[in-house]
């Protein structure tokens, strides 16, 4: 039985927040330039919380992945040739939306050297040429865990670098095929390695088939890792050709899951069924960063 086609339930009901004076300065702005949101093309529920705090999520690297995940709606088909003015655009859209925290997210682009690293590192040196006081926030890909793209992009000093886990090991090989479970906690490991006061960041997709405890031993394993924030949200099929839902987790489970991260060691967890890996990214490492700062961890 697919219960993604059933009817939801009432936790699933996104509430629309109102509309305040920044999110409809925002919507102008994106309108007026034909700028392109990871925001709105995604029809994100969060969208006017996030936008109302000036944080937005860009797409790096255009829209086509060389890999498939099972949950994924991005395309996987040939990617086209990267842009080397990209992240001058990107910077030019983060200074006119007047963003205080910009998060940036891309397909994996196995085509590029290193994965594109180098152009991703770009897009942060030029946002901050523009807009020195916006925090930056890079969700790539693993890079087929190559040490020089995580160093080329550790060294442009994002805010905080984010590599999404997605699901738990044991279906791990089943969801992301072309990703590797360890390969990918070695990746948020050099992260931190490579730069131990920069934060870190990962984000579980719960309703996949996972069981509870199956979450929390995820959640050990990224605080082993070193991670201070982790998201944990809801998987909804974004068509019957993906990854069938298998549960409707409750927010009952999704405040358990909160208590272990945090019991854990994590210093930020965002748990919810609405809840995106981008969602409120500035808030979140700010409170983050409070927390370390408190615990007097991670040297911030």
């Amino acid at each position: 039985m697919d219960i993604g086609r059933e009817r939801k339930p009432p936790w699933l009901r996104a509430t629309l927040h109102p509309e305040g004076p920044n999110a409809r300065e925002l919507k102008t702005i994106v309108r007026k330039g034909g700028l392109h949101t990871v925001c709105e093309e995604a029809s994100c529920p969060n969208i006017s919380e996030c936008w109302e705090d000036r944080e937005a999520t860009l797409l790096v690297l255009g829209d086509r992945c060389t890999r498939r995940c099972g949950f994924c709606d991005v395309q996987t088909a040939k990617p086209l040739p990267a842009d080397p003015n990209e992240p001058e655009r990107i910077a030019e859209a983060v200074e006119a939306m007047g963003l205080r925290f910009a998060v940036l997210t891309g397909v994996a682009r196995d085509d590029l050297p290193l994965g594109g690293a180098e152009i991703w590192a770009d897009c942060v040196r030029a946002i901050r040429a523009k807009l020195p006081s916006c925090g930056v926030e890079l969700l790539p890909p693993d890079f087929s865990g190559e040490s020089a793209a995580i160093r080329t992009i550790v060294e442009a000093e994002p805010s905080v670098f984010a590599h999404n886990l997605e699901t738990v090991r044991r279906l791990h090989g089943r969801i992301r095929p072309a990703f590797d479970y360890d390969r990918s906690l070695e990746v948020l490991r050099m992260a931190k390695r490579l730069r131990p006061d920069q934060v870190t960041k990962s984000n579980i997709i719960v309703g996949m088939g996972e069981t509870p405890v199956e979450v929390t031993g995820a959640l050990a394993d990224l605080a082993e890792v070193g991670c201070e924030i982790v998201t944990i949200g809801q998987y909804l099929q974004p068509t019957r050709h993906h990854l069938p839902v298998d549960r409707w987790v409750t927010p009952e489970e999704f405040a358990e899951h909160r208590s272990t991260g945090e019991s854990l060691g994590i210093a930020h967890v965002e748990a919810g069924p609405l809840v995106r890996s981008s969602y409120r990214a500035g808030q979140q490492y700010r409170s983050a960063t409070e927390a370390l700062s408190r615990d007097g961890g991670a040297g911030l």
